[in-house]
Formats: C-alpha cells, sequence, structure tokens
C-alpha cells in the first residue's frame, strides 16, 4: 500500500464530501473494461476524495456508497474549485499529490491537469449510458450533471421576471446584483470564457456590470445566500441551487435568459497513482451508476445519464439553449480572463 496519506481526517470529519477514483494499470493508457466484476463486498480501501461540492450533497454520496462498499474509506477535501486546484497544484510541485479522485466544477479545469499529467485513464462501464460530448476522448474525465447558470431574483423584491442577461445592466438594477468570482468559483470562471466570447455579450457585459455596482461574492452558495437574504434582489448563479432553496420555502425564481446559459457537467476523474485504484473506480462508477444519478436527482441535480429524469423546475440538456466555446481556447486563455476580471474587479 502506498503511504503518501496518512494525514487525511476520516470522512466525517472534513467540511463537505464528494465523489471518488478510477484507475488504468499504465499512466496515460485507457484501460479496458474488466468483463468480471470484483463483489462489493470484497471491495476495500481508501479513498481521498477532493472535491467542490456542498457539503451535504457530498456527504450524502459517500454515505449511499457505503452502504454498497462498507469497507471503502472516503477522507474528503473541500472547497472552491480554484482553491482545490490550487492545493493540488502546491502538491504537484511538492511531489506529494493526496488526492485519489478530484470533482470539481468544469472540464477546462481538468484540461488544465491532464496537461500537466496528473490524470489516469479509466473506461467506467457506466459511460454508455451517459452522452459522448460529455466524456472526454482520453477518458481522463467524464461529466456526472448537467449544471446551468441562470438569472435568478428574490420574488419579494422584484414584481417584474427578468428575461435577459442585459437586464442585469440596467439603470433599474443598479447595486441590486451578486454574482460568484471566477477567482474562487470553478463555475464562474467557466462561465467567463463562455460570456466573453458570447456575441452580444463579451468583456462589454462584465464592464457594465460593474458600471452598474454589482457584488461579487465568492461562491454561488455566497450568491445564494444574497438574494435569499433580501441584501440583493438578482443573482448569477447555478440552476440547482434556486430550486433547491425554492423547494425549501426561499422567495426565489430562476429564469433562463434568453440569450442562453453556459452550462458546467462537474466532471470527475481518477488522479494519477491513486492509492486504492479499485475502491477509487468502484466510487466513480457509482456516481455514474443509475442508482447514482438517481441519488443526484433527489438533491436537485439535473442527471447526466440519458435514462434518469430531471428534477422538478430543472430543464434537461435538450431543452436548453446552451452557449459555448471551444475547450481548448477556454484552458488556454483561462489564466488571461482571470487576471483580466482581476484588473477589472479587483481581488
Amino acid at each position: 500500500m502506498n503511504f503518501r496519506k496518512i494525514w487525511m481526517v476520516p470522512t466525517s470529519a472534513i467540511l463537505a464530501l464528494s465523489l471518488a477514483a478510477c484507475g488504468s494499470t499504465e499512466t496515460g493508457k485507457q484501460t479496458e473494461t474488466d468483463t468480471t466484476t470484483t463483489p462489493a463486498s470484497e471491495i476495500e480501501g481508501t479513498v481521498s476524495f477532493y472535491t467542490s461540492q456542498p457539503e451535504t450533497d457530498a456527504t450524502a454520496l459517500v454515505e449511499e456508497f457505503n452502504k454498497l462498499y462498507p469497507d471503502v474509506k472516503v477522507n474528503t477535501f473541500r472547497s472552491g474549485t480554484e482553491e482545490v486546484v490550487g492545493k493540488i497544484l502546491a502538491e504537484n510541485e511538492a511531489k506529494d499529490v493526496q488526492a485519489d479522485v478530484l470533482l470539481v466544477a468544469d472540464e477546462v479545469t481538468f484540461e488544465n491537469l491532464k496537461s500537466q499529467d496528473l490524470l489516469e485513464a479509466y473506461e467506467s462501464p457506466e459511460l454508455k449510458n451517459i452522452p459522448e460530448q460529455y466524456v472526454d476522448e482520453d477518458k481522463m474525465y467524464v461529466g456526472t450533471k448537467i449544471m446551468a447558470t441562470v438569472l435568478a431574483y428574490n420574488t419579494d423584491l422584484v414584481e417584474e421576471a427578468p428575461a435577459s442577461w442585459a437586464d442585469l445592466t440596467d439603470a433599474k438594477t443598479k447595486g441590486l446584483t451578486i454574482m460568484p468570482s471566477p477567482l474562487y468559483s470553478g463555475a464562474a470562471a467557466y462561465n467567463l470564457g463562455i460570456f466573453t466570447r458570447t456575441d452580444d455579450l463579451g468583456w462589454g457585459f462584465y464592464e457594465s456590470l460593474k458600471s452598474n455596482g454589482v457584488t461579487v461574492g465568492q461562491g454561488n452558495g455566497t450568491a445564494l445566500q444574497g438574494i435569499q437574504s433580501g441584501d440583493q434582489s438578482y443573482a448569477i448563479i447555478v440552476d440547482y441551487l434556486v430550486t433547491n432553496a425554492k423547494k425549501d420555502g426561499s422567495p426565489i425564481e430562476l429564469v433562463y435568459p434568453q440569450e442562453g446559459v453556459p452550462v458546467i457537467t462537474e466532471p470527475i476523474a481518477l488522479m494519477k497513482d491513486a492509492e486504492d485504484p479499485e475502491a477509487a473506480q468502484a466510487f466513480i462508477d457509482f456516481v455514474l451508476s443509475k442508482e447514482g444519478q438517481e441519488l443526484a436527482a433527489s438533491l436537485g441535480y439535473a442527471p447526466i445519464r440519458t435514462d434518469v429524469e430531471a428534477p422538478n423546475g430543472l430543464k434537461s440538456v435538450s431543452e436548453l439553449n446552451v452557449l459555448s466555446a471551444d475547450v481548448s481556447e477556454l484552458y488556454t486563455n483561462r489564466e488571461t480572463d482571470k487576471d483580466q476580471f482581476k484588473t477589472m474587479f479587483g481581488e
């Protein structure tokens, strides 16, 4: 056994939890799917899981996984995507990467790690039920859900629902909008790349947001708190947070703006040199399985599998007007985009 992970603490002691890992017998080469499956009762080991998922959702996932794999111990580190990745890169610099499995916001983040040879290929048997466009061609990572960034508003404070991203730059919404920071949130960093490469939006959209007094929080959770509390009336935010909060009684509603929406898929990947590859692969398989995706739907996420329905209030990917851009361009320009945002808004 590899003893590089002895510092990790038990799952119950970490801020949050999420998904785990996968593996291959040769670095950078796709693992062929084994026709025989080790019974769950015989799989054991430890999985060090790094994620940006909310604590309650990740906890539920790990608990369900452990019902099938009681002898696999999942240790978790959780923070915003940018901080999680920063930790991995710092560990890599020290030649001591602790993560076995990574689940964070978007594919651009994984392209970065893939380019640095930090991921390991794994072809889960569950991939046959996932649309091909959400599976990395080298099987280094795969999406786990469909999450659109939408325009949300507080129904107690807003009489007329907005219809366009441009509504957030209007004088009537001045000082009333909050959004997550791309310097903290991976989803927001992805959105920055998409919005600034979309006709009729571009960097001018962010310049107008700034001049209109937008508040820049940290992650999407901060944006949700802003409109729940009434401190702000509008938010740029991922869709599932709005529907979950609305179900719990918050006076908020979401709009899919007419220009279209960016979509992230919260990919999952096996990190290179996982301590217990079989346990990590089992965790990834569970996340992508019908049972794992039904759990995701019960938590309010639109699943990525084609055979599991989206929860009430969310559009499936086939119903969305998705804004997109070339992934390689987004990856190449991410740091430049963030630097420009920092210059515009400050840290």
